[in-house]
């Protein structure tokens, strides 16, 4: 298998991407509407934005395909509207630019949940730091905090770790990601870890 991005991998990613850059904007209202219920469950939601990079890579399996893949998303969400406005593009690079890092680490080998999981984690630390950056989260008092960044955390795990690998084992299953990249036996059984 060719380790650089081919354009039909570049095209596939961006499609993927879009897809959830779709996601995206649907899921700001929702945000927004589970705001004044309290507790930081916005931010348990929260996870969803961190999606499209790890769903993506698990897809395509190729260096630079989580950074495109929340790039695009991003985009896509700002094309459409964004109730976020220019700074999402920021943080669909920063998002994208920390999940790359993880699987470059793991040398672009593993496919499983725990990666994948630590990919979203490394996705929602960089987002975390340009809340902290944009004073989204530096007046909040310790035990807020706390909540806000446990709630964001557990959130990515289940949306950007075992809702995207599940969303790709049922694409495995169905053999649609056979159109992409044939499936070897290794693949199967990296899904069933």
């Amino acid at each position: 298998m060719s380790k650089g991005l081919k354009l039909t991998d570049i095209l596939v990613t961006i499609v993927i991407s879009i897809g959830f850059g779709i996601v995206y904007k649907l899921w700001g209202p929702l945000y927004y509407a589970v705001k004044p219920i309290g507790l930081h469950l916005d931010q348990f939601i929260y996870g969803m934005w961190f999606i499209a990079a790890t769903a993506a890579f698990l897809i395509i399996r190729k260096p630079g395909v989580a950074l495109l893949a929340e790039i695009a998303a991003s985009s896509g969400e700002f094309l459409m509207g964004s109730e976020f406005g220019l700074e999402v593009l920021l943080y669909g690079v920063v998002q994208g630019l920390c999940a790359e890092l993880i699987f470059m680490a793991f040398r672009y080998k593993r496919y499983d949940l725990m990666t994948v999981s630590i990919a979203g984690l490394s996705s929602c630390t960089g987002s975390l730091f340009m809340d902290y950056y944009k004073g989204y989260i530096g007046d909040l008092s310790t035990w807020n905090l706390t909540l806000y960044v446990a709630l964001r955390y557990i959130g990515t795990i289940v949306f950007s770790g075992i809702i995207a690998f599940g969303i790709v084992k049922a694409l495995e299953a169905t053999g649609v990601t056979n159109l992409i990249r044939p499936a070897s036996k290794e693949d199967y059984d990296a899904l069933e870890q």
